[in-house]
Order: structure tokens, then sequence, then C-alpha cells
């Protein structure tokens, strides 16, 4: 299945081994600067030249297995929706223990489904015993192309800093972060552990093929 909002798709990277094999299967890839802090930085140097787009789709590596419906969602919401200009999406845990962890990121919305806070930390924090859900944000985000540019134009913020969050610098500068949200997400990839058992899962995807 593959997103039918997308007219190009490019692999941004500094990594000539990711480059390599990435060209081995097909892809287009785009050896950027290997300056860049992150990898918003280097979507942005690609976008900059490519003036012919409104929309610029991020996702991140560490979300291999992202649905592409998702990704034509956030298109969807951008072409109709003029006054947002970043989107991305969340879900419930599908085990709460989970957001206790640092590695998963967790986000907090208020009622127009716009993000409040990310954090590393468990938010919002549960008194009293009360029932919450905890929202896992996802690694990819949904640009018009002159925000993304301007984001990047603008240095990392203190809470960014503070919780090595990118998305927190749009916060900071007073720019709205829409968030759908959808039942369920795909795995990140966050820790070697992640990394082996999307190995594994792949492996036995492939032998039930044959």
């Amino acid at each position: 299945m593959r997103a039918k909002n997308l007219d190009l798709v490019i692999i941004a990277t500094d990594d000539m081994r990711i480059a390599e094999t990435a060209f081995r299967w097909g892809a287009e890839v785009a050896l950027t600067s290997p300056k860049h802090r992150s990898g918003t930085d280097r979507v942005a140097e690609v976008a900059r030249h490519a003036k012919e787009f409104a929309f610029v789709v991020n996702i991140q590596g560490d979300e291999p297995l992202i649905d592409p419906r998702l990704i034509d969602q956030l298109v969807e919401k951008l072409r109709s929706d003029c006054s947002t200009n970043i989107v991305t999406a969340a879900h419930p845990f599908a085990d709460p223990a989970e957001a206790k962890s640092p590695h998963q990121n967790k986000v907090v919305l208020d009622r127009n489904n716009c993000a409040l806070y990310f954090s590393r930390s468990l938010i919002p924090y549960a008194a009293n015993s009360s029932r919450v859900r905890y929202l896992r944000h996802q690694g990819i985000y949904g640009f018009r192309r002159d925000a993304l540019l301007q984001f990047v134009e603008w240095k990392p913020s203190p809470l960014e800093r503070a919780e090595s969050l990118e998305q927190l610098r749009a916060l900071e500068n007073g720019v709205k972060v829409h968030v759908l949200i959808t039942a369920k997400g795909s795995p990140g990839i966050d820790t070697p552990a992640d990394a082996k058992a999307l190995e594994q899962k792949l492996a036995r995807a492939k032998r039930r093929i044959r």
C-alpha cells in the first residue's frame, strides 16, 4: 500500500551507507549537509530547492512501518484547513505502562486537538489515580513549505533543548501543531532492542510470503 498524496519521495541523508542502500532499491536520494542538527533541517534543505511543492511530509527514520493512509490524512488536513501550518499524529498507548519510558514521546492536547506540550516524561500526571489516556506521539510531520523553512530559521528553544524534542520549538514560537489521533500506530524504533524485534518481524513476514 502506498500513500496517494505523495508527488515525490526523497530520502534526505548525510550518511553514504544509507544513500547507497537506498539507491540500490531505486529510491531518490538527496545528500545533505553534515552540519545539520536534525532530520527536519535536512528535509528543509531539500524543500528550499523544491519550490513547486506546497506541502512537505517528514517521516522520521525511526518510523519505518508508518501507515501510508496516515500520510494521506496529514496532507488532507493541510489542504482542507488553511489555518494549519504543521500537523502530526498520535495514538493511545496499547500498553499504558510503556508511556513511562523516556524513549516514548508523549503529547497532551487542547480541545481542538492542538498540542499543548510534548514530553519524554509521563504526561499528564494522573492525580488521585484518575484514569488517563496517554498519547504516543509518532515521528511524522506535515508542513506547509513556508512554515518548514521558517521553523529551521529559529534557534533551538529552551524546552526543546531540555527535552531533546525539536517539535517544542514550534510551540515555543507560538505556532500551533495540530495532532491527528489514530486508533493505533506503527511501532517506533527507539532502541537496539526495538531494531532487533523489527528485523525478526520482517523476517517472519518474508518467510510467510515465500
